[in-house]
């Protein structure tokens, strides 16, 4: 009878790492005194994301949450893997496009508002194969250095008071 021998996933993440496997070079035989005040990195994948198969990544493109502190240009990481309910933001598709909302269960329908006063909330009266939740937004990346973006940044648009226009 043979046995199925499973193999871990080669990165295990920074939970496990201690002050002791950081490695430090004494040429001449005493620690420095900043070893011992010494972190780890931060693992921005360990810390904001749930789920890693059922996490993506998405680039707004809009106005529609400004009111919430989502601009144009920020990154939202969406996981699939929560079951969506009334106050969560949500990536809804909504005849073939894709909309970032925050939901409201109502007895007979869906509302899926926006914060933002110009705009006007969708009410959804069922969710099927065109319309449907695709996931919810766990994190919001909202960059200020426009650096981050390409040497030179874009010329500005109608949002240069945030930071970066985009």
């Amino acid at each position: 009878m043979e046995r199925d021998v499973l193999q871990n996933s080669a990165y295990r993440g920074t939970k496990s790492f201690t002050q002791h496997d950081v490695k430090t070079a004494n040429a001449n035989g005493f620690a420095a005194a900043a070893d011992d005040y010494m972190e780890r990195g931060i693992d921005l994948n360990e810390q904001l994301i749930l789920n890693k198969p059922a996490t993506f990544f998405f680039r707004m493109n809009g106005d529609a949450m400004m009111e919430d502190g989502i601009f144009s240009g920020d990154v939202l990481i969406v996981d699939r893997s929560i079951k969506p309910s009334s106050g969560k933001l949500i990536v809804a598709i909504l005849d073939g496009e894709l909309l970032v909302r925050r939901m409201q269960r109502n007895a007979a329908y869906v509302e899926l508002l926006c914060a933002n006063k110009r705009m006007r909330s969708i009410q959804v009266h069922n969710f099927d194969s065109r319309s449907h939740v695709w996931g919810v937004v766990t994190c919001v990346i909202h960059v200020l250095e426009c650096s981050l973006f390409s040497p030179q940044p874009p010329p500005p648009r109608h949002r240069v008071e945030r930071g970066c226009p985009i």
